[in-house]
């Protein structure tokens, strides 16, 4: 197969979604059926990975790396695990608009550029999805809303149309969907004629609150209580693949527009999650979640899908973290990297032309929260939590349950030392984070 001079690119990113949530990576069906039929088809006529992983288990500092191709650990914004709300309005916490990013270099590269779903890299008016490259935007600010009501977790009204907060009636992971597909539909015709187009699809879907397409009273009765979007006396799993449900049929409907407009063999479609899974999450047979570094904290879901360059059927056991995704459409899209601006992302688009490569680099972790650092070199993987150091052989364990620190000390030595190494080249955690 052979590359088009320049794909458009559609990059899906759910939020809080498990490993195994999805079935094409193992999950179960729910009482209505099968739960991600679209992206279990996405993957079956493309690509899947098996041993990608984000960049933090937990969202905003995720997408700091999505956004730079950079370790996140570079600016001050990601140091907090996550923004918070009640930063709202704070200069210091946010992407700053100077610094490069996946869309202005795309922008600057000739694409079209927008993001619809969440941000939550900052707040106005010191930062914005418009001041870091994308020309157009809708979704919420902050790192959690209402589905229905459309308020964050400080209750405070959080849906933006560009620059301008307002409100629209609607579930909120339809409208996300339904900004989407208007998006591609007013592209199209410019697509096809050679000028490609760069959308972030993100959705909220299954961050909490546990709210499906039905339950508007639920979230009256929340705001009422004063219960913001928390919900920690609600939810099921049976709600949970329902909200997972409904964004994989929002991700048919931009299939279909795409398939419709003639666009869908030369756009490149990448699906992720910003971390690994929450309360209803199914992370089999990962252990941990959400704020940890054990696999599943860490390790989601990756498809892609371009039929003009993927072969259908390809399954890889390539390591991976969310910037090297974000390097991989910088170099289709034709973009370079600023000087003073190296990627930390490596590219992997040796991949997307045959599943059976594979090169192997450390990969690095660390987290404020319970002191928490991790590296995977190979199938070995070096942890600690809370002061305790641990060694597993991905191979044979990924469940992280063996130990093997004082069975191969020798090895457990050289990866604290690597990790400490390459941690001296970040700036370090700052005392107020």
């Amino acid at each position: 197969m052979t590359h088009p001079t320049r794909p458009n690119i559609v990059f899906i990113v759910a939020d809080d979604l498990g490993y195994a949530d999805l079935g094409c990576y193992g999950g179960r069906d729910a009482s209505f059926g099968p739960v991600s039929p679209v992206l279990d088809g996405l993957a079956a006529q493309g690509l899947k990975l098996t041993q990608g992983y984000s960049n933090s288990p937990v969202c905003s500092p995720t997408r700091f790396a999505l956004m730079t191709a950079r370790y996140q650990y570079r600016l001050r914004g990601a140091a907090e695990e996550p923004i918070r709300t009640a930063t709202r309005g704070n200069d210091q916490l946010g992407l700053p608009p100077s610094h490069p990013t996946l869309p202005s270099l795309l922008r600057d590269a000739g694409y079209r550029t927008a993001l619809m779903g969440k941000w939550h890299l900052g707040y106005p008016p010191h930062f914005g999805p418009l001041r870091s490259g994308y020309e157009e935007f809708f979704g919420p600010m902050s790192g959690g809303v209402d589905y229905f009501t459309h308020c964050g977790a400080n209750g405070q009204h959080d849906l933006w149309f560009g620059d301008e907060e307002k409100a629209q009636q609607g579930y909120l992971t339809d409208l996300i969907t339904d900004c989407s597909v208007d998006y591609i539909e007013r592209m199209a015709g410019d697509a096809r004629a050679g000028t490609p187009f760069f959308l972030s699809v993100h959705y909220t879907a299954p961050h909490w609150p546990w709210e499906t397409r039905d339950d508007e009273a639920l979230a009256r009765e929340l705001r009422e209580s004063k219960q913001a979007i928390y919900h920690l006396h609600g939810g099921n799993v049976e709600s949970y693949r329902r909200m997972i449900h409904h964004m994989d049929e929002g991700i048919g409907r931009l299939m279909q527009v795409l398939h419709t407009q003639g666009l869908a063999r030369d756009t490149l479609v990448v699906f992720t999650s910003d971390n690994g899974g929450e309360r209803f999450s199914d992370n089999w047979p990962l252990v941990g979640g959400k704020m940890d570094l054990t696999e599943g904290g860490i390790r989601v879901p990756w498809i892609a899908h371009w039929p003009a360059a993927i072969a259908p059927g390809g399954v890889s056991r390539q390591a991976c973290m969310t910037m090297d995704w974000s390097a991989t459409m910088l170099e289709l899209g034709g973009a370079v990297a600023p000087e003073g601006y190296a990627w930390d992302g490596a590219s992997l688009q040796p991949l997307l032309r045959d599943a059976r490569w594979l090169q192997e680099r450390p990969l690095f972790w660390r987290m404020n929260h319970r002191g928490q650092r991790a590296m995977r070199d190979g199938d070995w993987k070096y942890l600690r939590v809370d002061g305790i150091d641990y060694l597993f052989d991905l191979a044979a364990d990924e469940r992280e349950r063996a130990n093997l620190a004082l069975v191969a000390p020798a090895r457990l030595q050289a990866m604290v030392s690597a990790w400490e190494a390459w941690n001296a080249g970040m700036p370090a955690i700052p005392g107020d984070a």
